[in-house]
């Protein structure tokens, strides 16, 4: 037996077990250590009970950040803005409980859990759903398990550009094409049939098809820049890390640190948080994920232009350079 088939048999032996650890702890490890971690909460209402409140839910090494607010309509629009996740209204017949199960319903039942366990004794809190989740997904099942697929589409996207050999101005118009169809299919699946999502339907599907070209883009970005084991290392980046840390089936907030900051920064991530601000609070917030998610098509689609230039007077070099048949005979 040779040398090189000895090498790459040591090398899969080696690779799997390693691809497989990593898989394993990036998603693992992240939904073993769910907890709140500076979880932006809202109390409003009266001086001496807000303070005791707010004293209290300090107590908790960093769980929760804290938001003042003058009264229970204001804490209501902090929500509806996406500034917080719930507020806290104490009214003289006790504390009222304001939550975003849209948000996020594991953030909702943990505010519910940590609010009533600090009520005063005999105390009813009385719980609202300021922003509910659609009756098609009270859970938000369907919206966590469809940022995956969509970062399969990417990187799927990207690899078929790679290996059928596609460069510059084709490249970048297939990629667009596949994310602007995949986008109008899931809003199809997710809203119209589903009733997973229940925004404005097309920018919903602008949502979508952006998320699968900022992982499309920067696959194929990344293969034409340094070559095939470009593809490995974006699907590498955009499926086993950035779905786990992307916290959308609970919160970026809930995820350890700078997990949950990381997956913010990653496509994956921020296209959850996009899909999130524009299906359920009319775009609120959508501004940070949205710039996210451009930064990183156009960083690809630019490596996709550049690479096709660069290749191309490679690949014509030999024939410029082939002897004349003249002189070859």
């Amino acid at each position: 037996m040779s040398t090189t088939p000895n090498r790459r048999m040591v090398a899969v032996v080696l690779l799997i077990p390693v691809v497989v650890t990593i898989a394993l702890w990036a998603f693992a490890w992240p939904a073993a250590r769910i907890a709140p971690r500076d979880l932006p909460l809202g109390i409003a209402g009266s001086a001496p009970a807000a303070d005791r409140l707010q004293q209290q839910l300090e107590q908790d090494g960093g769980a929760f950040e804290i938001h003042r607010f003058d009264d229970g309509v204001a804490a209501r629009t902090a929500i509806e803005d996406r500034v917080v996740y719930g507020a806290v209204v104490i009214t003289p017949k006790g504390p009222q409980l304001l939550t975003a199960s849209a948000a996020s319903p594991m953030v909702a039942q943990l505010l519910r859990e940590a609010v009533t366990a600090r009520a005063l004794a005999g105390s009813q809190v009385q719980v609202t759903d300021a922003v509910a989740a659609p009756a098609g997904d009270p859970r938000g099942s369907a919206l966590g398990a469809s940022i995956l697929p969509l970062a399969i589409a990417g990187v799927a996207a990207g690899s078929a550009v790679t290996m059928l050999r596609l460069r510059g101005g084709r490249a970048a118009g297939a990629l667009i094409g596949v994310a602007a169809l995949v986008g109008i299919a899931a809003a199809a699946l997710t809203d119209s049939w589903l009733g997973a999502i229940t925004g404005d339907w097309w920018t919903e599907a602008g949502a979508l098809g952006l998320t699968v070209l900022a992982i499309g883009a920067t696959v194929a970005g990344l293969a034409a820049l340094i070559g095939p084991s470009g593809v490995g290392l974006g699907a590498l980046l955009m499926v086993l890390l950035g779905n786990p840390f992307s916290g959308i089936t609970s919160a970026p907030e809930l995820l350890p640190q700078p997990l949950g900051t990381i997956g913010q920064l990653l496509p994956p991530g921020a296209g959850g948080s996009l899909l999130r601000s524009v299906a359920f609070f009319d775009g609120s917030a959508a501004g940070g994920a949205a710039l996210t998610l451009g930064l990183w098509a156009a960083a690809g689609l630019t490596a996709v232009l550049v690479g096709g230039r660069r290749r191309t007077p490679t690949a014509a070099a030999p024939a410029s350079g082939a002897p004349e048949p003249a002189l070859a005979g």
